[in-house]
């Protein structure tokens, strides 16, 4: 059966990169006539036609994979993959090494692992990706990597640049184009590390005084216990192929008054990832001296005694309330996360439909600390980067005068820092949920795309890719199509099953999906989560520091299709119901900032707006794609009437409970919809300031 048909998942995005890798001339090459192809040669006929692969094509031809797979015929059909193929001197070595003398008592998992590690379903050149992981999984599911150092050679009698697949299997020879994607010529059978991230962390010598930590609290447990969801599954193997491909016509998904078709299917499995953020032990002991366990301990209780001193006695330190446990549990957010993919920065387009000189692009997520959260901003200006717990605009204070410059992330992947169920990053200063963050970092608007407010939205998927923003091949932005043939909508949305949306209770009837980004949307950050139906949920809110807090969604009303919904905080009903098929002119005599006038009207506007409980949309994001930094005057506070937020209500809260937001559609209609796109929880000390008015941004 084709693996296409069974797999959840499209090619994966290509991350285009100024850098042109050249690869080591090995005496092992078999020569430059060897690897000329024509276009119409596949890549099973481009190994069939070489005699140096022909060890390779055995244990292809042996393989099957969990689907009964027949590699060789896969290779040989349309389709887009990288090959990473080893000439039979690398499967020679390979054997030798595991005291063997023939493919032939190689047994079928053997073949299976060696065959699956080498093959992505997706064409990547060595142009195509920046140092580090591979955007998409190998076959076997588990993250391959690339990195490039400069090495002697011996026949050119020079340095050249050679690019390895996880830092063990050199490339000999790059970047032969076949009609269905790539081959690559590697000296070793690729491999890769059957570690999970705990277990990687623990081998990083730069670290070890977070490694100690981590064993002590017991925390390396739960990095190295969760990975697949036992308990989720499908009823047949034709469930299964029903759901889990884009081919599917009954999981086209009516929007927008039947204006668009959103082409969903859902996880074949269901994983645990991890995103650990690491200080090294060089700028532990620089910055405050720390030198041993001990030292790192008396660190946790000068940060956390303070914030929590009915626990600051708590000894047992796998207890969520000791110092040290809260420390080292706070540095771990419970999804995958890549430097770009922790903002929706991307490197990639998207970042232009930001006003960055106002705004720095930013997500939030809860961490392994119970009842609490973590600031990613990626800044423009002289501080570029990725920062942890940072508040400003660019590289100063923003307008209520709130800065902290927070822990730069790292970008440098000269070490192994993915696992099966994760990745870590190194920072360059220790991050607390302390004072300065609680105090500063959220004394701020918070919010929060909805695309980010369950973990299994960014767990990675059988592809390899998470939920939100889900590309298409090299499209990062497929957005929704008003084709009504699977096999020509280019969407790559992914839905979720009740019962498997980790901060999510949703009812039977609900029905519920990640939309892919398109810079077309009239949708923060390019995309949002779509409920459908006679829907009903409950949504557990993030963590906040004590104090009271507005609760706000914005999305897109104004559409007979969207209906009409009653919420509820912590249970207690928020006013009447939410009518969303009218729009902002209906609900509240919305009007432009142009149309208002001056600066003094635009306030009153706003004030006015706000106590009927409304706002416009916030000014920093523009939709429509563009290539430049944006100008003008189409930002979602002022492009429509239809983009608007609603105040749902408040609650207070002493930053150590868990608070709930339900929606429930009030309509007896299988066709309504709830654009979920954002929400703020907006604390009084913003929204009801006596000196500063909320930013618009």
């Amino acid at each position: 059966m084709n693996l296409k048909k069974m797999r959840f998942g499209a090619i994966a995005l290509c991350v285009v990169a100024a850098l042109q890798v050249a690869v080591v001339s090995c005496s092992d090459d078999p020569g430059v006539e060897n690897y000329y192809t024509q276009s119409r040669e596949y890549a099973s006929s481009y190994l069939q036609n070489r005699s140096q692969f022909s060890e390779y094509l055995k244990i292809l031809e042996k393989a099957r994979g969990e689907y009964n797979l027949h590699l060789v015929d896969m290779l040989g059909t349309y389709g887009d993959y990288t090959v990473f193929a080893p000439t039979n001197e690398a499967v020679e070595k390979y054997l030798a090494e595991r005291g063997l003398s023939s493919v032939d008592e190689l047994t079928v998992e053997d073949c299976d692992t060696i065959a699956l590690n080498s093959i992505i379903e997706a064409a990547y050149f060595s142009t195509d990706v920046n140092e580090g992981p591979y955007p998409k999984s190998n076959m076997l599911e588990h993250i391959l990597s690339v990195n490039s150092y400069q090495e002697w050679d011996a026949q050119k009698k020079d340095s050249v640049l050679a690019m390895y697949i996880n830092h063990n299997s050199l490339v000999i020879h790059a970047d032969d184009s076949v009609a269905n994607g790539v081959v690559h010529t590697v000296s070793t059978v690729v491999g890769s590390p059957n570690d999970l991230i705990g277990a990687v962390i623990l081998k990083d010598s730069t670290c070890l005084l977070y490694g100690q930590a981590l064993r002590v609290t017991g925390i390396i447990d739960t990095l190295q216990d969760h990975y697949v969801d036992e308990t989720y599954g499908w009823r047949t193997d034709k469930d299964r192929i029903d759901s889990c491909t884009w081919t599917n016509p009954s999981l086209l998904i009516l929007t927008a008054s039947g204006n668009e078709r959103d082409n969903v299917a859902y996880p074949v499995k269901r994983y645990f990832n991890f995103s650990c953020f690491l200080c090294p032990d060089s700028i532990l002991e620089e910055k405050y001296g720390i030198k041993t366990l001990d030292d790192l301990r008396a660190k946790a209780h000068e940060l956390y005694d303070p914030m929590y001193p009915e626990d600051a006695d708590v000894t047992d330190e796998t207890d969520r309330r000791n110092a040290l446990n809260r420390f080292i549990s706070y540095h771990i957010i419970d999804r995958y996360g890549d430097y770009y993919s922790l903002t929706c920065m991307n490197n990639d387009q998207l970042q232009y439909n930001f006003n960055r000189m106002k705004y720095d692009i930013c997500d939030w997520y809860g961490t392994l600390m119970p009842h609490s959260l973590m600031k990613f901003s990626f800044p423009s200006g002289t501080q570029p980067g990725l920062y942890v717990n940072r508040r400003g605009v660019r590289h100063h204070a923003d307008e209520r005068g709130g800065y902290y410059r927070g822990a730069k992330v790292e970008k440098n992947y000269t070490v192994v820092r993915t696992g099966l169920n994760g990745i870590y990053h190194y920072i360059d200063d220790i991050v607390a949920y302390d004072r300065n963050m609680q105090e500063i970092v959220m004394n701020d608007c918070i919010r929060l795309d909805c695309t980010t407010l369950s973990p299994d939205f960014m767990t990675k998927l059988t592809d390899g890719e998470v939920a939100r923003g889900h590309g298409n091949g090299s499209n990062k932005y497929p957005g929704g199509s008003n084709n009504s043939d699977p096999a020509n909508n280019n969407g790559r949305n992914v839905g979720f099953k009740p019962g498997y949306v980790r901060n999510f209770e949703l009812s039977p009837q609900t029905r519920m999906h990640v939309r892919c980004r398109s810079l077309w949307y009239g949708s923060y950050e390019a995309d949002e989560v779509l409920f459908k139906g006679r829907y009903d949920f409950t949504m557990k809110l993030p963590s906040v520091p004590a104090g009271t807090y507005e609760v706000r969604m914005f999305t897109n009303a104004g559409y007979s299709t969207r209906g009409i919904i009653q919420v509820y905080i912590d249970g207690e009903p928020q006013g009447i119901p939410f009518d969303m098929r009218k729009n902002g002119g209906d609900l509240f005599n919305w009007k432009s900032d142009a149309d208002l006038g001056d600066e003094e009207a635009v306030a009153a506007f706003d004030k006015a707006i706000h106590n009927l409980g409304w706002m416009k949309g916030p000014k920093c994001y523009h939709s429509q794609p563009r290539t430049s930094p944006p100008s003008g005057t189409d930002e979602l506070r002022n492009s429509s009437n239809f983009q608007i937020r609603k105040i749902f209500g408040t609650f207070t809260t002493d930053g150590k409970s868990d608070h709930y937001l339900r929606i429930q559609q009030k309509m007896e209609s299988e066709e309504n919809e709830l654009p979920f796109d954002f929400i703020e929880l907006c604390p009084s000390s913003v929204y009801n300031s006596e000196y500063f008015s909320e930013p618009v941004w």
